[in-house]
């Protein structure tokens, strides 16, 4: 922060955040009466062909609660359990990132499992840093309204409110957003009401020292954000490495969109609109960023579309330019 809060403006904030709740609870609500109540999309979470089970990632607390902007990394298994638990300079430790030659998105894995190709299972090293991921990481939520949403969310998809089952459902993603998002407003609520928010003057750290090196890890609403600098002594960036949430996610958006691909076109189905509407929503429950994930941000996007026999015959292809 470059100057402390007056106290007008924190009054303003206060009111801002009590909205933000009211929204979030509004929002929950509204996802219970549009897509909860509905057999059909209910069964299209449940049952549908967006279903992975991968491990999952998330920033922790010391009590193992989901948190945003401080923590550790925790990594649990597709059954739960923890696999690791790493701080920001410890990453290059735990992730390793494998380049394919058609795509410009790097491709993460866990180094303590290993590379076994685009599958999942407790024996691949795919790996998911995505909503659904930190609550899958975690062991609560630190707000009373969340913490109770959170319980809901995993009694219903997996009949276990402790979480300690994990839900590999795709779509349910957007469940896990809903909650994030009210887990979210409730913190920020609770911290500008904390006195210290607008202290005179323990508003603002100032480096004394220069640095040549740092690391950081923040959660992003699409994933866990891992930023890593080497600077000259002018803070000149030197080296920089991003591993950013579609770049986390790489990997599993490739595997469900496959998924959904072959669960809904098959042989004599004829695709029409609505089923590649279908096959998208597979791809976008991950809300993906290929801007920052690929760091480069052409302003269009060219795509070519071409549909293979299993002899790598080219049978159909589609272009947008």
């Amino acid at each position: 922060m470059s100057k402390p809060l007056k106290a007008e403006e924190r009054t303003r904030l206060e009111e801002i955040c009590r909205f933000m709740v009211e929204f979030g609870k509004f929002t929950l609500k509204l996802l219970h009466d549009v897509v909860l109540s509905n057999k059909e999309y209910v069964d299209l979470i449940l049952n549908g062909p967006y279903y992975h089970e991968t491990y999952s990632m998330g920033l922790v607390d010391e009590k193992n609660r989901t948190n945003f902007y401080d923590g550790k990394v925790r990594v649990v298994d597709p059954e739960g359990k923890e696999l690791c638990k790493y701080g920001p300079s410890e990453y290059v430790q735990h992730i390793a990132e494998r380049v394919e030659p058609w795509s410009y998105l790097k491709v993460p894995y866990l180094k303590q499992v290993g590379w076994k190709g685009f599958v999942g299972g407790k024996d691949s090293g795919v790996y998911r840093a995505t909503p659904q991921s930190r609550l899958n990481a975690a062991d609560g939520l630190n707000s009373p309204l969340a913490q109770e949403a959170y319980e809901e969310y995993f009694e219903t998809l997996t009949g276990d409110r402790s979480g300690k089952k994990p839900v590999h459902h795709t779509l349910a993603i957007h469940w896990a957003r809903v909650i994030e998002l009210l887990n979210a407003a409730e913190r920020s609520l609770e911290l500008v009401r904390h006195p210290e928010i607008s202290h005179p003057e323990n508003y603002r750290t100032v480096c004394d020292k220069t640095p040549n090196e740092g690391v950081g890890i923040v959660e992003a609403p699409r994933g866990t954000l891992t930023h890593h600098y080497v600077t000259d002594e002018r803070g000149i960036v030197k080296k920089a490495n991003l591993i950013v949430g579609t770049t986390n996610n790489h990997a599993a958006i490739c595997m469900s969109i496959k998924k959904a691909a072959q669960g809904l076109i098959t042989k004599g189905v004829e695709v029409t609109e609505g089923t590649l509407n279908m096959v998208e929503m597979a791809f976008r429950a991950y809300d993906p960023c290929f801007g920052c994930a690929t760091h480069s941000l052409p302003g269009q996007m060219p795509l070519t579309v071409r549909v293979r026999d299993a002899d790598g015959t080219v049978l159909s292809e589609r272009s947008r330019h």
